[in-house]
């Protein structure tokens, strides 16, 4: 099968902008997944050690009530 090679040319460009639209994508999500775990390990890292909900400290207050 003999193809005119303006057409040839025409779906060499069309594959290729495809292969690199594809790349493109993989590399977005590639980035948005380390930044995901980053965002999670760091958000890791910075509640361990507190404790979780609104409850106050069962410490006794430092404040003294006015007389």
């Amino acid at each position: 099968m003999l193809m005119d090679p303006g057409t040839m040319l025409a779906l060499a460009n069309d594959r290729r902008r495809e292969l690199i639209a594809e790349a493109d994508s993989e590399r977005l999500l590639t980035n948005a997944r380390r930044a995901r775990r980053a965002r999670r390990a760091r958000n890791t890292l910075a509640a361990r050690g507190q404790p979780d909900g609104n409850l106050t400290s069962c410490e006794p207050s430092a404040a003294v009530p006015a007389q």
